[in-house]
Formats: C-alpha cells, structure tokens, sequence
C-alpha cells in the first residue's frame, strides 16, 4: 500500500469514526432543547426528567466527539500539505468560522446549560440549551460549506502562485451542493438522534422502568422520525439532480453505468460490473427510476462512465477519473435500503400510537432497540457515497487527490500514527459505550422540585445534586 493510500485511510477511519458522534450532537441537542421547553411550558416533572436524562446522554456524546474532531482537523498540516496549501485561502475561512463561531458557541453554552440549573432562571436556561443545539448545527454548516467547496468550487480564483484564493463568500453559502447537503445533514442528524431516543425509550418501556415517562419520549421521538425521514429521502433526491448537474461521474457510479442510457432502469442488486467487469448481471430492475434519481424526469438521459472517462481524459489530460465503483454502488443502495426500513419503523410506531398500544407491542419495542445503528450506517454509507464519489479529485476539477497528500511524510510515520490513532479510539469508542449504555441503561431519579434561580436556599443544597443524572 503505498503513502497515499495509507494517507487516505487514515484520514477515512478518522473522518468516519468522527462522523457518528456528529448526528448524535445535533439530533440529542434539538429534541434535549424541546424536552426543555416542553417542562418550561407545562411545568410537567416528567419533561424535566427526561430533559436531563438525554441531556446526560448529549454531555457524554459531545466529550468524546470533541476529541476525535481534534485528530482529524490536524491531518490537513500533517498528512495533506500540499492540499492545505493549495486551498487554504478557501477553505481556513469556513473553518475559522466554525471554530470560532459555533464551536464558541456551543461550547459555552453547554457550560451554562449544564451548571446553570437552580443558578439561571428557567427563561434563560431554556435559551442555554436552545444556543447549544445552534452552535451543533452551526459547526455543520460551515463544514458543509468548506466541504461543498470541494464538491463544486464556486468563488474563488487562482492567484500567481497557483493557489486558490477565496473572492466570495457569499458563494460559499449559496452554493447549491452546499444548500442541499446542508439540509441533508441536518435531517441525518434528527434521524439519528430521533431513533436513539426511540431506541433507549423502548428499551425501558420493555422493562417497565418509569414507564409512563418514557412514553413521552418514544412518542416525540416518532413524531420527529416520520416527517424527517420523509424529507431525507425527499432532500436526498433533490441532491441527487444537483450532483448530476456537477458531478456526473459519481452518479453513473452509484447505478454502476458504464455506458450512456436513455432512459435508465435502477437495480436492486447486481452482480459483477465493477472496474474490470462492465457487463453486470442486474437483478430486479425499476425501469425509468435511475432517470428520475438522476434527472427528475422519467426519461432523462444518464451519461455513463466510459463516455465520462474520455471527456475528462480530454479536458484534464490522461488518468483514470472513475471512483471506486463497488463503493458507490453499494453506498448508494445501503442508504436507500435502511431509508426505507427507518420508514416502516416510523409507520409502524405512529400506527401503535394511534391505537394506543405501543407500550403493550412487545416486538415494535425490541425492534425499537435494535434499529438504533440503522441511521449511523446509513450516514456512514451517505458519507462514502459523497467522498468516494468525488475520486480521484481532492477538489472537483482543480486539485487530483494524489498531489495533495505531503510529499515530506513517510510510509513508515503514517504507519505509525495510524496505528496510534486506532488505539486511541478503540479506547474512546469502548469508553463512550460504556458510559452511554449505563446511562441510557440508568433507572430515572425520583421526582425532584423543580431547579428555580429564585430560590437562593435551595440553589446551595443543590450544589451536592448539581446534574448527577
């Protein structure tokens, strides 16, 4: 394997390992800000409890999370030199941004969130956690828009040294891979932290632990997962028509198209049709579905990935510019495959509510339990479709992978801390299992008065119980 593969490999385990404690920070952050202020609204206790049990589960997620962002934003200097001087003028402003705007944000506000209560008053503690969950999705916007920046450059211009160099900002905001991958993220992100709360919630009401408080939860959490899942695949599509626009090639590889069609059937399956193999075995074909993925219309014309290759050999000079096709292919289905069952899953918990049976049905709750790795493979396979699919660009059009790694930095360093890296987050990932399996396992506490900055009495005999749950 040589230097730039061992790069990439570590910069995929890195990027991948980070990206599932992403969606949790953001979906736990939103649906923690609504419990909040459903108890602000209701004074109901059992909005309180279930407010600082998720917010328990947050606290431990955004821990560990930091430190695995911290790992990964360090490679850009270490292993990918000629990258960061490359775009650097670009892509350190959304960057900059994120660290010190979002992230500021979140970070703080957590703080006064989690040691606030009985010393802030109700309105504003309610505005603490509301800011987190923000800054949560602020740090995902300016990533996204450094990220689309990749996908389609927009913006900028190359100066006298070679280098790209940003002239709009704006462009980064309005670029439209950034507006409907943002979006995209967003609507993970609540999948994810909707079907962990599901998930958790299920688990207690099998076992009958404060059950008609967990009922709270599994029922906000269906009525987030159906809507927003809906909308996944809905926003999915739309950027699906955008990346045909500006990055045809991903496209032709996710259905494994090598030659142009019109209109274009979608497989279910196949078998075989991968670099050194153009003449598949397609199993279950919807015809039109591939053109209405890629085109909106039921007989759009997909350009497939021979005629592709010769126009990019034509524009960019010779090289091979088709991505890993087995990745793409079975990326794309995964996604859409675990979409579907997180469907039904969401179907059938509004079904069991409306007939007021979801506590009573014992295998929606242990199919509950189960599903809750769905959506992070299914982020995951999203994420590999996106990069993957960019290959063997580093930036689309400007910037081929292979010159952006660092030329100084040697097989047997990156060997190294590669293997360093996997140590450490095998002890983190054991780590944030154990802590969140124990607390999401965790029995709610009795009922308590409600936390009240107007009580200065009983702001100090809270110190002693200051968020232990």
């Amino acid at each position: 394997m040589s230097t730039l593969d061992l790069a990439r490999l570590q910069f995929a385990m890195t990027s991948i390992y980070h990206f599932l404690f992403v969606p949790v920070t953001i979906g736990l952050s939103l649906l923690t800000a609504v419990l909040q202020t459903a108890w602000y609204r209701r004074r109901n206790d059992d909005y309180l409890r279930l407010t600082r049990f998720f917010g328990t589960l947050l606290v431990i997620n955004i821990a560990v999370g930091v430190v695995t962002g911290l790992v990964q934003e360090f490679q850009f200097g270490s292993n990918w030199s000629g990258y960061s001087r490359f775009v650097g003028d670009v892509f350190g402003a959304p960057l900059a941004m994120e660290g010190l705007a979002a992230f500021f944000l979140e970070s703080v506000f957590l703080g006064l969130w989690l040691f606030g209560w009985h010393r802030l008053s109700r309105r504003v503690h309610l505005a603490t956690i509301w800011a987190v969950a923000l800054g949560a999705a602020g740090s995902a916007l300016f990533i996204m828009a450094a990220n689309s920046w990749m996908q389609h450059p927009v913006g900028y211009t190359i100066n006298s040294a070679g280098h790209a160099q940003l002239t709009d900002v704006w462009a980064l905001f309005t670029n439209p891979v950034f507006v409907w991958g943002y979006i995209h993220v967003l609507l993970a992100a609540l999948v994810v932290g909707s079907t962990v709360m599901l998930g958790v919630s299920a688990w207690h009401l099998r076992r009958l632990s404060s059950p008609a408080v967990f009922h709270r939860s599994a029922k906000l959490a269906i009525a987030v997962l159906l809507p927003v899942i809906v909308l996944e695949v809905w926003v999915g599509n739309k950027l699906g028509l955008i990346e045909t626009t500006y990055q045809p090639m991903k496209i032709a590889a996710a259905e494994a198209s090598w030659n142009t069609c019109q209109p274009c059937s979608f497989s279910m399956f196949q078998i075989g049709g991968w670099s050194s193999d153009q003449t598949p075995t397609k199993i279950i074909l919807i015809p039109h579905l591939l053109s209405y993925l890629a085109t909106g219309t039921l007989n759009g014309k997909v350009v497939g990935l021979n005629q592709l290759q010769a126009q990019y050999s034509q524009q960019y000079g010779p090289g091979n510019y088709v991505p890993n096709v087995f990745i793409q292919y079975w990326s794309m289905r995964v996604m859409a495959y675990i979409a579907v069952l997180v469907v039904l899953l969401a179907l059938w918990g509004v079904w069991l509510l409306a007939r007021r049976r979801l506590e009573k049905s014992k295998w929606f709750l242990r199919v509950a339990v189960w599903a809750v790795p769905l959506p992070f493979v299914m982020a995951i396979a999203g994420w590999l479709l996106t990069e993957n699919g960019r290959q063997p660009w580093i930036v689309q059009g400007l910037q081929l992978t292979k010159n952006a790694n660092s030329p100084n930095v040697g097989t047997g360093w990156i060997i190294t801390s590669l293997a360093l890296f996997v140590l450490l987050y095998v002890v983190l990932g054991v780590v944030d299992w154990w802590l969140m399996a124990r607390y999401a396992r965790s029995e709610l506490p009795p009922s308590q008065a409600e936390p009240a900055a107007e009580e200065p009495e009983e702001a100090e005999q809270a110190d002693v119980l200051e968020f232990t749950y």
